[in-house]
């Protein structure tokens, strides 16, 4: 079986963002799964998808953080600027994590350890509303 949904996540404040709630709502059907993967992608170039933490709020400070660090607005190399001073640092940071995350789905329920969840990277300070393509693939 293969299903595949739209799922639209409200406008988020720039930073990192727990969305596995978001997602297993916007996915009822997920709970007639046995064994399978949902696949997640963003259609976004300046917002991404990982997995981390799910417990401790300070880790999505300090990925915050640490990104913005390694990745500073306003460097004098940047040439894409005219969309705003965070548009070229967004596309860097979700190039380096990544626009997808695949989990394995058992008996109707995301198979995410202890202390996962789903963040969603937002790299613009007014990024809007982001949409995700889920599919879903299992019996």
């Amino acid at each position: 079986m293969w299903q595949q949904h739209t799922i639209l996540l409200p406008a988020y404040p720039r930073g990192f963002h727990l969305i596995t709630r978001d997602i297993e709502q916007q996915l009822p059907r997920l709970k007639e799964v046995s064994v399978g993967l949902l696949h997640l992608f963003i259609q976004h170039t300046s917002a991404s998808l990982t997995i981390n933490e799910n417990a401790d709020p300070t880790v999505r400070g300090d990925m915050e953080r640490y990104f913005n660090h390694v990745v500073p607005e306003r460097a004098s190399y940047f040439q894409h600027t005219y969309e705003g001073d965070d548009d070229m640092p967004a596309h860097i940071k979700a190039s380096l994590l990544g626009a997808s995350v695949t989990i394995p789905i058992h008996n109707g329920s995301l198979a995410l350890g202890t202390w996962q969840g789903i963040y969603l990277g937002e790299h613009r300070d007014f990024g809007g509303q982001r949409r995700l393509i889920a599919t879903i693939q299992g019996e």
